[in-house]
């Protein structure tokens, strides 16, 4: 049992050592992160998110672990200087290093889908 729960442990280590760590910060009031971004799969398609919408992969939507439902966020993908205002309906991501999970439509126009992810900056806007 114990060891088991010291190869567990040790998975757990080294998948947060591999990933990159999201960084914050309240300049100006105003809430940043720096981290990854990745969007949904299409199976997640008019199913629920977490406030009760029916989710759309047409709507410029984002999951995010703590901010505010409805919290308007500006994305900009950090290598190509594009952004998207999105609103947060959902929580997520729950993979370590990812700070946002976006609509395909709010990935694709700062990105190209093939990459699955993204260094990005977040803003809220107020």
């Amino acid at each position: 049992m114990i060891k088991r729960i010291l190869i567990l442990l040790s998975i757990i280590l080294i998948q947060l050592g591999c990933s990159s760590t999201p960084t914050t910060s309240h300049k100006d009031g105003g809430y940043t992160e720096s981290g990854k971004a990745s969007f949904y799969a299409m199976k997640f398609q008019s199913r629920k998110t977490a406030n009760g919408e029916r989710f759309n992969q047409k709507s410029h939507t984002a999951a995010h672990k703590k901010l505010p439902f409805g919290t308007k966020v500006k994305v900009t993908n950090a290598k190509n200087g594009k952004s998207i205002i999105v609103r947060i309906n959902d929580r997520g991501p729950f993979i370590a290093g990812r700070i946002i999970d976006l609509s395909r439509s709010a990935f694709s126009a700062i990105g190209h889908l093939d990459k699955g992810i993204l260094d990005v900056h977040i803003k809220v806007i107020r």
